[in-house]
């Protein structure tokens, strides 16, 4: 448990140390000690440099507050995915949460909806999704298995990708066109101090039942038999932990699109430096999480004249991680003791 507390502290600082950097760095640059000192300020309500103070609290703040978030709920529900499913190469899409979510803000993109109407959409397709893969789950035969709800997923998540592609077919090519696949690949850009308003009391809301069951998801991984014989009712922490999961997902991919290998790779990370212990692995994944997220949002913000959309460097950074993770761990490793 000593160890768990000095990685956690750890990662806090590294985190604390990559928002002072990202908070910085841009067009505009500000020097970290004067990133402090305008955070202290506003927060002794004093009055600091009103130019530092736009470009802070306007701009780069919220957009690194949804880095956070983002970056947090992926990795968290990717771990207890990977957990309940007893499947290393789970991540939060695995029920068509992405795919449906897309489908959802795309839609409301082809009809020139508002932005906030938008994400709405994005939330709502993406819990619809799970809602209806847990009714094609339910009509198949030997639905109590838990292979049975991850192919549901994988059907609803196809039907939902076959139909984001005919929104696409159908779309306008100069104007909406090039903003659905702009937002299907991901993008922090866009994001305001509203969204995180919204987004991140719902991921904190998504997370807690996470922690309060995080001993019941750890003992899942032993396998449904083992996790009775302890006294755990494996049907109904299932549900709670995929709804909690399922909130996060569709939040996060409601105000930055899709983006991939977050959920997948990142809990791989946490358990090299904690083990497998989900306890232990829950808190270090969500913290290596939102560092990943600001460090990469920082990157595609700065690396070039034009912003990169973050699904590219995810794919990139990630694939490279994934494949040196393979090679000094066996995928077996992700069982608790």
């Amino acid at each position: 448990m000593r160890r768990t507390t000095i990685v956690v502290i750890g990662l806090s600082l590294v985190l604390t140390a990559a928002v002072t950097i990202a908070a910085g760095v841009g067009p505009y640059r500000i020097p970290p000690g004067d990133v402090i000192a305008a955070i202290a300020a506003r927060l002794a309500g004093e009055d600091g440099d009103p130019n530092i103070a736009t470009v802070l609290f306007r701009v780069r703040l919220p957009r690194i507050a949804a880095a956070i978030a983002v970056g947090a709920a992926l990795s968290g529900a990717g771990a207890a995915y990977q957990n309940i499913f007893r499947n290393p190469l789970v991540s939060p899409d695995i029920l068509g949460v992405s795919a449906g979510a897309g489908f959802g803000a795309v839609i409301g993109i082809l009809l020139g909806l508002p932005v906030v109407v938008i994400e709405a959409l994005g939330f709502i397709g993406g819990a619809s999704s799970v809602i209806l893969v847990a009714a094609v789950a339910r009509m198949l035969p030997d639905r109590g298995n838990v292979l049975v709800l991850v192919l549901a997923g994988v059907v609803v998540g196809s039907l939902a990708s076959a139909a984001i592609s005919f929104v696409k077919i159908i779309a306008d090519p100069y104007e909406q066109l090039p903003m659905i696949t702009y937002w299907l690949l991901g993008s922090l850009s866009g994001v305001r101090l509203s969204d995180v308003l919204v987004v991140g009391p719902t991921v904190v809301v998504g997370l807690v039942p996470l922690f309060l069951l995080r001993w019941r998801i750890g003992v899942l991984s032993l396998g449904d038999d083992d996790a009775r014989a302890l006294g755990i009712d494996v049907g109904r922490t299932r549900v709670w932990v995929i709804g909690a999961a399922t909130l996060v997902t569709a939040a996060v991919v409601a105000i930055s699109g899709v983006i991939g290998w977050v959920g997948l790779m990142v809990p791989h990370m946490a358990r090299l430096v904690v083990g497998p212990r989900f306890d232990r692995l829950l808190p270090a994944a969500i913290l290596m999480g939102a560092i990943f997220m600001v460090v990469v949002d920082t990157l595609a913000r700065t690396l070039a004249r034009i912003e990169i959309p973050i699904g590219i460097l995810t794919a990139l950074v990630g694939g490279a991680i994934f494949v040196w993770l393979l090679s000094r761990t066996r995928l077996g490793g992700w069982r608790q003791p």
